[in-house]
C-alpha cells in the first residue's frame, strides 16, 4: 500500500494509509545498516581474515563494536566465525554465500560515493 501525504483541516501535514508493517529498505537496513556493517562485509569479500587483521583494516572501529557487529552478522547468517585453534588460539571470520549477496549493492554505494564532491562527502 502507497501512503498517502495530505494537510488536513489545520494546514498539517498529515500521512495516510501508511504501511503497518516496515518497507523493505527499512528491513533492509535493519540488517545491514549499522555503521560498521557495511565495511565488515566489503573487508570479508576477498577470503577468511583473522580478527586482529580485521580490526586494523577498519580504522575508528574499537575492537568491542567489531566484536558486537560480527556477532550480529553471525546471528544473521551473513559472516561465519571459525575458531583456529592455534598457539595463541585466534579466530577467523569469512563472508557466507548470504552475505555475498549483499556485496552488489555495497560496490554500487561506494561507487556512487566516490562520485560525490567532497563538500557532499566531508571528506
Amino acid at each position: 500500500m502507497r501512503a498517502r501525504v495530505e494537510n488536513d483541516t489545520t494546514g498539517r501535514r498529515q500521512v495516510y494509509d501508511a504501511c503497518a508493517e516496515p518497507c523493505a529498505i527499512e528491513r533492509g537496513m535493519r540488517i545491514i545498516g549499522g555503521k560498521w556493517t557495511g565495511s565488515i562485509l566489503w573487508h570479508l569479500k576477498d577470503g577468511p581474515v583473522r580478527f586482529n587483521d580485521l580490526s586494523r583494516m577498519i580504522g575508528g572501529a574499537s575492537k568491542k563494536m567489531i566484536t558486537e557487529r560480527l556477532r550480529r552478522l553471525e546471528a544473521q547468517g551473513l559472516v561465519r566465525r571459525e575458531v583456529m585453534h592455534t598457539a595463541p588460539v585466534s579466530v577467523e571470520y569469512e563472508i557466507t554465500d548470504f552475505g555475498r549477496t549483499a556485496l552488489g549493492f555495497l560496490d554500487a554505494l561506494r561507487e556512487w560515493t566516490e562520485s560525490l564532491p567532497q563538500e557532499v562527502t566531508g571528506d
